[in-house]
């Protein structure tokens, strides 16, 4: 998902979506997740089917890559719908339609869709509830739901400098996961929840999968988690890295002989009846 105006102001500090893709930084960004999350994303989409012809909607789709893919898959009678509150990066095309719009006021379009997906979208949603059930509503009868998000497996160290760095890193992961993360509504638990959630909501074949690696300094991983230090290092100041901290843990994320774990990223689907 990308930058916008998802704002609650009941706790004091805004939850406005943290990172902008109409920057250098969050065009960056979104190349970054394109390289990580992209091959296991795909799998798990290809795995359910995607047809030519089918009805598609894409939400939060930010670079457009997982849009692309499915343009591919569905041209060329087929259609997707790509949403997302900034769009300066999505392209119209045939069988694509492109709408800069905040999920949380409703769909920009009617459904019925044959699969939805989201990516990253429903864990920064104070509303995600409500969205879930707005998604599973706008399903075709054999539609899919695909959403996928991180989930809060810590992010270990597995090889450091010092044991300085590595508590460097533990600082600097508390503060942005812990802190910043309550801060802003982010709800990282949600991905181990969505498939209870699915049942309830009388979706069938219910699965998913669960994605991690280990990235080394200057890897895309790592530059991922650079590139969100960057965006938000106001607000992870404000919250008590010091910028001590920052400094060191911006030269991990660059140096080969660091390594850690990085991701859990859980891709859960489920269709309705026919």
């Amino acid at each position: 998902m990308t930058a916008g105006a998802l704002v609650d102001h009941a706790d004091g500090m805004d939850k406005e979506y943290l990172f902008d893709t109409s920057s250098d930084l969050g065009l960056d960004h979104m190349d970054y997740l394109a390289t990580v999350l992209d091959g296991p994303t795909t799998r798990f989409l290809d795995a359910l089917g995607v047809q030519p012809g089918q009805r598609c909607l894409d939400l939060g789709a930010g670079g457009g890559s997982i849009t692309r893919w499915l343009a591919d898959r569905t041209g060329p009678t087929g259609q997707v719908v790509a949403v997302d509150i900034a769009t300066d990066h999505l392209v119209e095309g045939p069988g694509v339609e492109v709408y800069q719009h905040d999920i949380t006021t409703g769909l920009p379009v009617e459904g019925p869709f044959d699969l939805i997906h989201a990516r990253l979208v429903l864990l920064h949603l104070p509303q995600r509830e409500q969205v879930f059930d707005l998604l599973v509503n706008a399903l075709a009868p054999g539609g899919w739901l695909v959403l996928g998000d991180c989930s809060e497996r810590p992010l270990s160290v597995v090889a450091a400098p010092t044991p300085e760095d590595r508590a460097v890193w533990e600082r600097m992961m508390h503060v942005s996961h812990d802190l910043l993360g309550a801060a802003r509504g982010i709800d990282l638990s949600w991905a181990h929840t969505v498939q209870g959630r699915m049942e309830e909501a009388g979706l069938l074949n219910v699965h998913g999968i669960e994605y991690s690696e280990t990235a080394r300094g200057g890897s895309a991983g790592s530059l991922l988690h650079l590139n969100l230090n960057q965006q938000a290092e106001p607000l992870l100041l404000e919250l008590g890295a010091t910028p001590a901290d920052m400094a060191r843990y911006r030269e991990l994320l660059l140096d080969p002989g660091f390594r850690a774990w990085f991701y859990q990223f859980v891709c859960n689907a489920g269709q309705r009846s026919r």
